[in-house]
């Protein structure tokens, strides 16, 4: 994590023996990160790219509802065979990021790629919106 990574819990921390209880239950608290993001823009539209270390495909969920973009992923972090967990301050991540786009862009035609951890997606401009040069005539 970096200094920019926003941090929540779902449920106060409680003591000891409620979180070794939650944790042989398998309902221990679910940690929520809000991954950093970096955001680029060019006549084309605007990249996006998410931090996301550790989040399989199959985890990811990217959605655009009413103009507004959300990214929710979740991440499990398996215990090795053979151990057990002693001490563990973030089991459960999830990370969840909203964003409001203008409608400038087009939501249809994004294009969304995971690769090595980071989600990049690419948000492109609708055609009326990208500008352009508009000659001027003489007369």
């Amino acid at each position: 994590m970096n200094e920019t990574t926003q941090l929540a819990t779902s449920a106060p921390v409680g003591n000891a023996a409620v979180a070794k209880q939650q944790a042989e239950q398998g309902t221990a608290r679910q940690t929520h990160l809000a991954p950093p993001v970096d955001i680029f823009e060019n006549r084309q539209g605007i990249t996006l790219y998410a931090d996301l270390p550790g989040v399989p495909r199959e985890k990811l969920d990217v959605r655009v509802q009413d103009g507004t973009l959300t990214v929710d992923a979740e991440l499990m972090v398996p215990t090795p065979a053979g151990l057990r967990l002693h001490h563990g301050e973030v089991r459960h991540p999830h990370f969840s990021r909203t964003f409001v786009l203008s409608p400038d862009f087009d939501a249809s035609r994004i294009d969304a790629q995971l690769r090595d951890g980071v989600l990049k997606l690419t948000i492109p401009r609708r055609d009326e919106a990208k500008p352009r040069r508009i000659e001027v005539q003489a007369g």
